[in-house]
C-alpha cells in the first residue's frame, strides 16, 4: 500500500523519488505509516496527504472543521475507542454509520467499530491534526489521542508480524442472534477492504491446485481467506455459508452463537463454493452430492489453522459448514473446562482405575472431544500406550497413536477396534459408538483389562444405559463394564469486563428454577452490559456443565433390573450427581454465567 502511495505522489509530481526514500527509511527507523513521515520530513502539507489518500483508496476527504456532530452519534463510540484507533464519527443514516479516520487502510478499526455499534461503517478521510482537535473538542482529554493512536498503531505491527498478515479483517455486520437479510456486499468494494496482505496466507498445497486457481477471479480468492482469517480473528468456532432466493449468507459461530457478519451477492455463489472445494481439494464439478474435506492454512512460520469443510445441496445451491480446528485455542487442562471440584474428583478416579468404559455425552458442538483429549492429555505418560480411532481427528498429540476411520475402505470403528487389541494397548478412544459391532468390541475391551472412552450422542448421563441396550448391548455387559458417564453443556460466559450485578429475581422465581430456598434468598445474580471487548454481547468464552454419574453399586442392580433412566437418574442423584440443571446454577452462584444461559442449554430437573 505504501508503494503504491509513494508511486502515485512521484507521477503527480508532488515529491521526489530521494525524498520518497528518505521517508521509507524513517519508516523503517522509527515505524509509522509513509504518509505521516513526509509530513514529518516536511517534504508534504497534511492537506495535500488527504487529497491523495482520498485519490488512492477512493474515498471523500472532508474538512471536520466543518461539521457540527450530534451527541446521539457520538454516543455510538467511546473515548476510549476513538482515541485508540484515532476515529471520529460524523453521521448516522439508516443503518450506515460515516466516520472519519486518517488511515482508511486500519481495517482493524473498521471492523472493531462495526461489532461495537452494529451499524454498517462509511469511511471518510479527515487530518490527523483535525482529527485529534475533534477528538479533544468532543471526548476531553487533551492531548491524549495522538499517543494512544501511535501505540494501537505499534500494536498493529506486532500483530501482523506474528500472523505475517496486515489488513486482513473482513468487513460485515454483526446482528447476533438474527436471521434477516443485512445489506449486500460489493464483491469490489471487498476486494479493495481485503487489500494485497491476503497473498501472505499460504495455502499449504498451493502448488498442487495452481492450474486450477486461474479459473477463480481474483476478488473472489481474496473474498474466501478473508472470510476464513476473520473468523479466526474473532475466535469463531464455524463459519457458515448459506445461499438463499437472493442473497448468500455467511455467518459465524462465536461462544456457540450463529451470528450474521454479512450477505453476498447471489451471482458469485458458485465461484465462492468452487474455490473453496479447490482448497479442500474436492471435485468442483459435482453439485448433486455432499462433499466432505478438510482446508489448512498456515498463518506465519508458526501457526497452523485446519478448516473441517462440509458441503451440502440445498434448494438454493450448495451451503458449505466449516468447523475451525484451532490448536493453539485448545484448552487441554482438566482444570479450567468447568468441573466442580468434586466432580473433577470423582472424574479422575476413574481415569486412573486400570480398566473399565467411561462415556462422554451430548449434542454436537457441546465439547465431547475437548474433555476427552483433555483426558488423554492427562493420561499420557511414556509408559502409557494410547489408541484412539476418530472420525475426523480433529488435533494430534505426540505421544497419542491416532486412527483416521475410512468406511469407503472398509476401516470403521469396529475394524480398527479389533486391530487396537492386537497392539496391546492400555487406553483406546473411540470417537463416538453409534452401532451394536462397535459397542460390542469397546465393552468387550473394557472387559478385559483396558481403559475405553468414547462419546454418545444422548441428552444426560442416564439415558446414555438405555441407549447402549437398544443398541443390542446385554444389560449384564453394560453393568460390569461402564464405570462413569458424563453429560456436558457449554455456555457462555459474562465478559468481566462489563460485568455488572443485576436486579435481584422473585424468590419464587429462583427456587422453581431449582436453588434452594437459602440460595434462593442470598445468590447474587450477574450479567455483562456490553462493551468493545465482547462485541457488545455481554459474554465472552464458555464454560462447561457436567453432569457426572458414577456407577456404584445401586445403578448396577438397577441396570441389571431393567430400570428406566429415570430411575437410574433418581439413583444417581441420591450417589451424588449433580445434574446439567445443577452444575449450571452453580456457576450462576459463583458469577460465572448468567441464568439466561442455564435457561438455553440445560432442561430442569
Amino acid at each position: 500500500m505504501a508503494a503504491k502511495l509513494g508511486q502515485i505522489l512521484i507521477a503527480s509530481g508532488v515529491i521526489t523519488e530521494e525524498q520518497l526514500n528518505e521517508a521509507l527509511k524513517l519508516q523503517k527507523r522509527g515505524g509509522g505509516r509513509l504518509g505521516t513521515n513526509l509530513v514529518k520530513l516536511g517534504h508534504l502539507t497534511e492537506d495535500k496527504l488527504v487529497t491523495f489518500l482520498s485519490k488512492q483508496y477512493g474515498m471523500s476527504a472532508i474538512d471536520l472543521a466543518e461539521y457540527k456532530i450530534d451527541s446521539s452519534v457520538l454516543k455510538l463510540i467511546t473515548a476510549d475507542m476513538a482515541k485508540k484507533y484515532m476515529i471520529m464519527p460524523l453521521t448516522r443514516t439508516g443503518a450506515t454509520l460515516t466516520v472519519a479516520m486518517a488511515d482508511p487502510s486500519n481495517v482493524f478499526a473498521v471492523d472493531d467499530i462495526k461489532f461495537m455499534t452494529g451499524y454498517n461503517v462509511e469511511v471518510v478521510i479527515a487530518t490527523e491534526s483535525a482529527l485529534i482537535n475533534a477528538i479533544t473538542t468532543y471526548y476531553g482529554g487533551k492531548g491524549a489521542a495522538q499517543p494512544q493512536a501511535q501505540a494501537a498503531q505499534k500494536a498493529m505491527k506486532l500483530e501482523a508480524k506474528d500472523y505475517t498478515l496486515s489488513d486482513t479483517d473482513i468487513t460485515g455486520e454483526e446482528e447476533e442472534g438474527s436471521f434477516g437479510e443485512g445489506p449486500t456486499v460489493d464483491v469490489d468494494e471487498f476486494d479493495r477492504i481485503v487489500g494485497d496482505a491476503l497473498d501472505d496466507v499460504e495455502h499449504v498445497t498451493e502448488e498442487d491446485m495452481l492450474g486450477a486457481r486461474g479459473e477463480i477471479e481474483e476478488p473472489i480468492v481474496k473474498l474466501v481467506s478473508g472470510i476464513l482469517i476473520n473468523a479466526i480473528k474473532i475466535g469463531a468456532s464455524d463459519i457458515h455459508i448459506e445461499p438463499y432466493e437472493n442473497s448468500v449468507r455467511v455467518r459465524y459461530r462465536v461462544d456457540g452463537v450463529l451470528a450474521l457478519a454479512m450477505n453476498l451477492p447471489l451471482r458469485i455463489k458458485n465461484s465462492v463454493v468452487s474455490r473453496l472445494k479447490i482448497m479442500a481439494k474436492l471435485d468442483i464439478s459435482e453439485r448433486r452430492l455432499p462433499q466432505d474435506g478438510r482446508i489448512k492454512l498456515r498463518l506465519g512460520k508458526k501457526k497452523e489453522v485446519d478448516f473441517r469443510v462440509s458441503i451440502l445441496p440445498c434448494l438454493f445451491g450448495e451451503k458449505t459448514v466449516m468447523r475451525i480446528l484451532d490448536k493453539a485455542s485448545l484448552q487441554v487442562d482438566l482444570t479450567k473446562l468447568g468441573f466442580e471440584e468434586e466432580a473433577l474428583q470423582k472424574f479422575l478416579e476413574c481415569l486412573n482405575k486400570p480398566y473399565g468404559m467411561i462415556l462422554v455425552t451430548g449434542p454436537t458442538g457441546s465439547g465431547k472431544t475437548t474433555t476427552l483429549y483433555s483426558a488423554l492429555n492427562y493420561l499420557n505418560k511414556p509408559n502409557i500406550n494410547i489408541m484412539t480411532a476418530e472420525d475426523p481427528i480433529e488435533y494430534n498429540f505426540l505421544g497419542i497413536n491416532q486412527v483416521q476411520m475410512k468406511e469407503e475402505i472398509g476401516l470403521t470403528f469396529a475394524s480398527a477396534l479389533r486391530s487396537f487389541l492386537r497392539q496391546s494397548p492400555d487406553i483406546i478412544l473411540v470417537g463416538e459408538i453409534r452401532d451394536f459391532e462397535t459397542a460390542e468390541i469397546a465393552v468387550k475391551a473394557a472387559l478385559t483389562g483396558h481403559l475405553v472412552l468414547s462419546t454418545l450422542h444422548t441428552n444426560d448421563a442416564p439415558s446414555s444405559v438405555s441407549r447402549l441396550m437398544n443398541m443390542g448391548i446385554e444389560p449384564f455387559l453394560v453393568s460390569s463394564s461402564v464405570i462413569l458417564i458424563m453429560a456436558q453443556r457449554l455456555a457462555r460466559k459474562i465478559c468481566k469486563e462489563c460485568e455488572k450485578e443485576e436486579e435481584k429475581f422473585p424468590l419464587p422465581t429462583l427456587i422453581s428454577l431449582g436453588f434452594s430456598e437459602e440460595d434462593a434468598r442470598t445468590v447474587k445474580c450477574y450479567r455483562g452490559k456490553g462493551c468493545s471487548v465482547c462485541n457488545n454481547s455481554g459474554y465472552k468464552g464458555r464454560i462447561a456443565f457436567y453432569e457426572i454419574m458414577v456407577v456404584n453399586e445401586e445403578i448396577r442392580k438397577l441396570i441389571l433390573e431393567g430400570a428406566s433412566a429415570t430411575d437410574l437418574k433418581k439413583a444417581a442423584i441420591r450417589g451424588g450427581m449433580k445434574t446439567l440443571r445443577m452444575s449450571g446454577l452453580t456457576k450462576v452462584k459463583e458469577g460465572v454465567t448468567t441464568i439466561e444461559e442455564v435457561l438455553r442449554v440445560t432442561f430442569g430437573d
